[in-house]
């Protein structure tokens, strides 16, 4: 694999920093959204998700998936394959009421070169004393989905535990609560989602021996002490219509999500919450063939003349459904940083068991 060229000790002041600093952009990992259908139509989905996604999106879509089981399995690389993601999640039914699901994330960078102890006691370079580790982030879901009493209207919850490990140097464990709704009246469908209702609570542990503090205080940098990282919660609202036009469908869809960590650079931001947009729309044909299009991540930037301008975050994408198999995929960021685009790929496949005869 191939070694890169990044100072450890450099990558673990990052972690630290996120831990000792207030909570804005805590545990971003999973806001990076998961599938080709709902990345395709820009994240817009906490109304109309209605398959094992949910689990991430909105867990009260789960009682809307089909079949006995249904798995989903998602890889994306970023930054021309040096980070990953990957995303791997199951639903099936408790009953014809409830749904249970649980969902799996990583993202990491993989094989970083630690050179600490490139040099030996004499000052000679010995590349053999060079070694590796890995800078990943977990996130291990279990939902539970329920159709109410109320005709249409669905609730779900997550419990989720979060693992971030900087090879042998620093770890953090942490747990949460999300929670959500949906409701369906007619071809209209509306949704919100809380995450992190109670606040996600990292507690990070450093190990660091007498050498690598040195490096700490040589290079200028601050000895990372164990501590708390706080995830404060965030509200997204949905609405989505489905149109049926004889064998082609047309599903709009827009997305809210509010922060209240402060001012964020978002479409709509004061001192007390930011809002954010997401917009989408999913056109389909004989529930074989989708295209899709979105626009998110609304910002305003300061050009060279001090001139200020909104950019977006345009997404495409396509998908199939070949019986129990649904193939998507995304191509995101294609906006004016080209250059950071994401090419993604997902698939779901649905289980039904065998009748008996």
């Amino acid at each position: 694999m191939r070694k890169i060229t990044l100072s450890w000790f450099f990558i673990i002041a990052c972690f630290a920093s996120l831990a000792q600093t207030a909570p804005k952009y805590s545990n971003e990992f999973l806001n990076l959204g998961v599938g080709g259908r709902a990345l395709g139509m820009g994240g817009a989905q906490v109304s109309q998700v209605n398959d094992v996604t949910a689990g991430y999106w909105n867990p009260a879509g789960l009682v809307r998936s089909r079949g006995d089981i249904q798995l989903a399995f998602m890889h994306n690389e970023y930054f021309a394959g040096i980070a990953k993601y990957d995303y791997l999640a199951l639903t099936a039914p408790i009953d014809t009421m409830r749904h249970i699901g649980f969902s799996v994330l990583r993202f990491g960078i993989d094989d970083i070169a630690n050179t600490i102890d490139l040099k030996d006691n004499d000052g000679n370079i010995d590349y053999n004393r060079v070694t590796g580790f890995s800078a990943a982030d977990y996130a291990f879901l279990v939902s539970y989905a329920s159709k109410s009493a109320i005709n249409g209207l669905d609730y779900g919850a997550n419990f989720k535990i979060i693992h971030r490990k900087v090879g042998d140097f620093a770890k953090a464990w942490g747990f949460g609560l999300d929670a959500g709704i949906q409701y369906q009246a007619g071809n209209w469908r509306t949704g919100a989602m809380l995450k992190d209702v109670t606040s996600t609570f990292n507690a990070w542990s450093y190990t660091l021996n007498d050498r690598t503090k040195e490096v700490f205080i040589q290079t200028g940098n601050e000895i990372p002490e164990n501590g708390l990282e706080l995830t404060l919660p965030r509200l997204i609202l949905g609405v989505s219509r489905q149109l049926n036009i004889r064998k082609f469908t047309i599903t709009p869809a827009l997305d809210l999500e509010t922060t209240f960590d402060g001012k964020r650079n978002t479409l709509v931001k004061t001192n007390f919450a930011s809002i954010d947009p997401r917009i989408g729309i999913e056109g389909g044909y004989n529930n074989l063939v989708y295209v899709r299009a979105g626009v998110s991540n609304f910002q305003q930037v300061t050009n060279i003349d001090g001139k200020k301008t909104t950019t977006v975050q345009p997404n495409i994408g396509v998908g199939i459904k070949l019986r129990n198999l649904a193939i998507d995929y995304a191509l995101t960021n294609i906006g004016n940083n080209n250059y950071l685009y994401s090419n993604v790929f997902s698939l779901r496949l649905t289980v039904n068991k065998l009748k008996k005869t």
